[in-house]
């Protein structure tokens, strides 16, 4: 179950596993459909490494130069949001989920053709693949 994008194109989705295994689910489904996996993260040690505490919190970043090229040489401000994210990470109560910029809003921002958007949409595919029991 998905909660809706936010006035600010965020989707949240929950899942019922630990930032540190949700985060590796995600990335072994991004690797498993070559897609590169440009970097993993990890929000939570940099701040134990600085003298600093916060929940678990991983960043994702991911994507497909075939998928991400003809966006950003149709608009190149579209390379501000590229490549995808995902962040995975734990609230104060707990829960786990998974977020992630919402294709409509990153169409909408840039002002790019939905026909361009459909390489990007595997995003939500990937997260609700990830967040799956």
């Amino acid at each position: 179950m998905s909660i809706p994008a936010t006035e600010n194109g965020i989707v949240t989705v929950p899942t019922h596993r630990t930032v540190e295994q949700a985060a590796d689910r995600l990335a072994s489904l991004i690797e498993a459909k070559g897609i590169l996996l440009f970097a993993r993260i990890n929000f939570a040690a940099d701040a134990e490494r600085a003298g600093l505490a916060m929940n678990p919190s991983q960043l994702i970043v991911f994507g497909n130069p075939r998928a991400g090229t003809p966006l950003m040489q149709a608009v190149p401000t579209a390379a501000l949001d590229l490549p995808l994210k995902v962040l995975v990470w734990q609230d104060g109560d707990g829960r786990v989920w998974y977020s992630y910029n919402a294709t409509s809003y990153l169409q909408e921002r840039h002002g790019l053709a939905a026909d361009l958007m459909k390489p990007i949409d595997a995003v939500v595919s990937l997260v609700q693949a990830a967040a799956a029991e």
